[in-house]
């Protein structure tokens, strides 16, 4: 008995979390907070880096290697790959 009672408690407690939880989300979207990290570069930052990255000298090798673009931004090699491959290309 004395378990079912423990039990019982700590089913209601976690209900209550869950409640608490999905409350703390709605305020946290009525003020337009979404979770998750920011964005390490900015759009333009991007943009700036895929010219960068697309950006070939006369002898058609590219000028800036992956490794100098993360490091003029102050980002991993990583971050820069998964901004280029969210970017469209643009034509030209």
């Amino acid at each position: 008995m004395f378990f079912q009672i423990l039990g019982a408690i700590a089913e209601f407690e976690h209900v209550l979390m869950s409640e608490r939880t999905l409350d703390g989300l709605a305020a946290a979207r009525a003020r337009c907070r979404t979770g998750g990290q920011k964005p390490k570069l900015t759009p333009r930052q991007a943009k700036i880096a895929r010219e960068m990255y697309e950006e070939t000298g006369p002898d058609g090798r590219r000028l800036h290697t992956v490794e100098q673009i993360a490091a003029e931004f102050g980002v991993t090699r990583p971050t820069i790959y998964r901004h280029l491959a969210k970017l469209p290309v643009e034509p030209g």
